[in-house]
């Protein structure tokens, strides 16, 4: 079976790339408490390795406060373990089964950190544009060499793999922009 050029599946795979880049962005810390802070916290609970949603709810009670309302006794001490590993800073109070997580105010040095992470995920998401392009390209050349499509047609649509990727890493770097203004907003 011979490989399928398709464009539509390309530009799907480069917005999942942005999809992903957001969903990490979600996670930095901005100084204001948000639900979506703790969705990248996996917890050791049950044998393996589960996502924060699947044994507790989130709620934010008020502006800088998180509450974590753990629906197993027994996985309270894996949910306050995993929160405090999990890199964001960030150290809950328990209270029985509610762990409630004060967020600090940002101090420069950390906004400064928060703006470099936020530049590593950027360019994570470029690299992954890139070898989304990269395949497309890939495949094109093999349909020239098969003789499937002609040297012309691959070109035409090696551009349209290129406009696809340009206008996708714009969007990251729109998206990071954002980010790093809402970091460092006071």
């Amino acid at each position: 079976m011979s490989a399928q050029f398709d464009l539509a599946d390309i530009k799907r795979r480069m917005q999942g790339s942005i999809a992903s880049l957001k969903h990490e962005l979600n996670g930095l810390r901005t100084g204001r408490a948000s639900a979506t802070l703790l969705d990248p916290i996996m917890v050791n609970a049950y044998g393996s390795m589960v996502p924060l949603s699947q044994v507790a709810s989130v709620t934010v009670p008020e502006a800088r406060m998180i509450a974590v309302n753990v629906w197993d006794k027994g996985t309270v001490a894996a949910v306050d373990k995993a929160i405090r590993d999990s890199n964001l800073g960030l150290s809950p109070n328990v209270e029985g089964q509610v762990l409630r997580v004060r967020i600090p105010e940002l101090n420069e040095q950390r906004r400064k950190e928060l703006v470099k992470v936020a530049h590593k995920y950027a360019e994570e998401a470029r690299v992954s544009v890139r070898h989304v392009r990269r395949d497309g390209i890939d495949i094109l050349k093999k349909l020239v060499k098969d003789k499937a499509i002609s040297e012309d047609d691959e070109k035409r649509q090696a551009e349209d793999v290129q406009k696809a990727t340009d206008a996708h890493i714009k969007e990251i770097d729109t998206v990071l922009v954002a980010k790093e203004k809402e970091i460092m907003q006071i």
